[in-house]
């Protein structure tokens, strides 16, 4: 079965957020507003932005799969040192 709209460019996809507080949905209609956007373009912009960064899972496991760093010394010397050389 081909779609519809087969050979036609790509077509925009819909999102519906529900339950959204009354407060959140003013917050960012007036912030839209105050930077001259539709609250549709802050709201994709938002999405795009959020989307294009890792999640916490991926970062987490991004941070693990590096391995610990190795001192040349141990840590809490380290830190005694710059303290004593700070005082």
């Amino acid at each position: 079965m081909q779609p519809a709209c087969y050979g036609a460019p790509r077509m925009s996809q819909h999102l519906q957020v529900r339950n959204l507080s009354d407060e959140t949905h003013r917050a960012l209609k007036a912030r839209a507003a105050r930077e001259g956007r539709s609250l549709s373009d802050l709201v994709r912009e938002e999405l795009d932005r959020v989307a294009a960064r890792p999640s916490r899972t991926e970062l987490f496991e991004r941070i693990g799969r590096r391995g610990h760093p190795r001192l040349s010394e141990p840590l809490a010397d380290a830190v005694r040192r710059m303290r004593d050389r700070a005082a």
